[in-house]
């Protein structure tokens, strides 16, 4: 038995993109963690890597335009999770060949400290 339309939640449809994207993900070996809240769900991969999702699209901060100064973005359809994370893994390994895990940050504090 099918459900209405207008009985569907459409609310979690982020969160249920999102959590797609998550699992897809682990098949480039990227671990990831979703949060949501306010209609979005955000999929936290790396430091500078957050992938947004409404439902419909996936899109992340792809790089900076130094001409009209803003910020460019990269976006998906949230219907193609696998190939969203191809091209997440991708600007994942980018970004981690330039911010290589940083130590645990109890070595940063006290190195701090003096």
């Amino acid at each position: 038995m099918s459900v209405p339309v207008e009985h569907v939640n459409t609310a979690a449809f982020p969160v249920v993109a999102a959590e797609r994207l998550q699992v897809a993900l682990k098949d480039h070996d990227v671990t990831a963690e979703v949060h949501d809240g306010y209609g979005l769900a955000l999929v936290s991969v790396w430091v500078g890597l957050v992938v947004w999702c409404d439902g419909a699209w996936f899109w992340w901060r792809v790089g900076w335009n130094e001409q009209r100064r803003q910020v460019m973005y990269a976006r998906h359809p949230a219907d193609e999770p696998a190939r969203a994370a191809r091209r997440v893994a991708f600007r994942y390994a980018e970004l981690y060949r330039n911010h290589p895990r940083p130590g645990p940050i109890a070595d940063l504090a006290s190195s701090t400290r003096s």
